[in-house]
């Protein structure tokens, strides 16, 4: 019960952090929201001085040449000109200071638009001579740079915002991404406590079916002590696979996905600030790296991307390892409660099936795969597979780099037993981890391969359940020989009801 109570408090630990990464996340969409907002109004007042000097330009083109295109262009300028402004209103309709610079800037544009009108119509009317004089006079008044005044007050505007609103973003990211490396620290340390009361709870039932074999059989009361201590333990790991499956996995649901918009959201983040860089480029067309997909950065924002990216890959494989551990243990216990059924097998056949799903696996490796005679036995079909997919997978993944593989399966029959034996050229075991192996969650040697050290400790346990030994014979760069002995003919018994 106190363990049930303790992993309780965990899972309303973790929803407390959901909830907060839930608030965390959306406060920082609004403050990147405000951010890119206030990027979309400087690369207006950009724009719009673009379309007034176009204007200009074409303007100028058609005094000195008349020729029509220019005419044309100045056309479109003023009018993407007056849209511009516009939209510049409307974007900027939230800050009272850039309403009223916006209240200057129109009419100073509007103003420069019409005294560029006047100066195209006296080129209609074939007055260039006064359309010079009046460019002369409209240059004098200095009315371009009125406008550029105005333009940069605004920009100045922005740039205080763009500080205020940045900081208060990486605040607003830096606590979320502090609450998601909390929240799977936690993730990560109910599930070593979740192993480790799985672990003791095995080992409790591997010391008690210990004792039931060196009790006196004939002794009814000392057995049905023990068969309930063994069925305690069994309904013990029940409950905890079932506070893993759905108390564990429900928060760690919900930590991959905030990740997941965390990342979202640093894309579209740091695109934006590349393209300050560059406030004559429109966002689209922000510079990357070759062979990149993220926009050019340098010094402080370089490395904010950096730390932003190290981090979120840090929570990302905290969460992988998380969901392998969990997925283990599940799967560990549901095959606990199968009952197992005896049948007839011919074993030569399973095996050369369990071969057939690995052939890519070998023909990868260059490995062969020899199947020798096997005796016939009658046992439990879906454990000896599971049995001998776990051990031929085992020979080909640990099989020593550039040289070429050979893994042989053999079996013969001693005194109502089928010994079998799968053997390798790989790179072997040293003696001191043979015991270590066969441990629930532990592995020997060099961690290159994936597993979560389950594998062989499920097999033994499938083993003993079949009424069979299993063994180990290796040394390092020498190969192993797995040894598994189980009865010939093995019918339902008593291990079927109390494991």
């Amino acid at each position: 019960m106190g363990q049930i109570l303790l992993l309780a408090a965990g899972f309303l630990v973790l929803v407390s952090i959901c909830a907060t990464s839930v608030i965390l996340v959306d406060q920082a969409r609004q403050d990147s929201g405000w951010v890119v907002h206030t990027v979309e109004v400087e690369n207006q007042i950009s724009t719009l001085l673009l379309e007034v000097r176009r204007a200009e330009s074409g303007a100028r083109g058609y005094l000195l040449t008349s020729d029509p295109r220019f005419l044309a262009e100045h056309n479109a300028a003023a009018a993407g000109a007056l849209a511009d402004a516009a939209k510049l209103s409307n974007l900027a309709g939230d800050n009272p200071v850039q309403i009223e610079n916006n209240n200057r800037l129109r009419p100073q544009i509007q103003a420069r638009l019409a005294e560029l009108e006047k100066i195209i119509d006296l080129v209609k009317r074939n007055d260039t001579a006064a359309g010079l004089a009046s460019l002369r006079e409209a240059g004098a008044d200095d009315s371009v740079a009125r406008i550029e005044d105005v333009a940069n007050a605004m920009r100045a505007e922005e740039n205080e915002l763009f500080v205020l609103r940045t900081a208060t973003a990486d605040r607003t990211q830096r606590l979320a991404s502090i609450v998601t490396v909390v929240g799977s620290g936690l993730v990560v340390a109910l599930a070593a406590i979740s192993i480790f009361l799985v672990r003791r709870s095995a080992d409790a039932r591997d010391k008690a079916e210990a004792q039931l074999r060196d009790n006196n059989l004939n002794l009814e009361s000392t057995v049905d002590e023990r068969t309930a201590d063994l069925r305690e333990a069994n309904d013990e790991i029940q409950r905890f696979a079932y506070i893993v499956s759905h108390d564990l996995r429900s928060p760690l649901v919900n930590i991959m996905g905030f990740t997941s918009e965390l990342e979202e959201l640093r894309g579209d983040i740091f695109k934006r600030i590349a393209a300050l860089s560059h406030p004559t480029v429109p966002t689209s067309a922000v510079p990357v790296a070759a062979g990149e997909t993220e926009p050019v950065l340098e010094g402080a924002d370089q490395q904010l991307s950096q730390d932003f990216t190290e981090a979120l890959g840090f929570i990302k494989s905290s969460i992988a390892k998380m969901d392998r551990l969990i997925t283990a243990i599940l799967n560990l216990t549901r095959e606990g409660r199968r009952e197992f059924v005896p049948v007839k097998i011919d074993t030569r056949e399973l095996i050369e099936t369990v071969v057939s799903t690995v052939a890519h696996q070998a023909s990868e490796a260059q490995a062969q795969i020899r199947v020798e005679p096997l005796p016939n036995i009658v046992s439990d079909r879906l454990a000896l597979e599971q049995i001998f997919s776990n051990l031929i997978d085992n020979a080909l993944k640990y099989l020593k780099p550039g040289v070429p593989g050979d893994v042989a399966i053999r079996g013969r029959t001693k005194l109502g037993f089928a010994i079998f034996e799968i053997a390798d050229n790989g790179r072997g075991i040293d003696p001191k981890d043979h015991q270590r192996i066969f441990d629930l969650f532990r592995r020997a040697g060099a961690q290159d391969r994936p597993g979560q050290g389950i594998g062989l400790a499920h097999v033994r346990a499938l083993v003993r359940r079949l009424g069979g030994t299993m063994s180990v014979s290796s040394e390092l760069h020498n190969g192993s020989t797995f040894t598994i002995t189980l009865p010939i003919a093995w019918a339902t018994s008593n291990r079927n009801r109390d494991t």
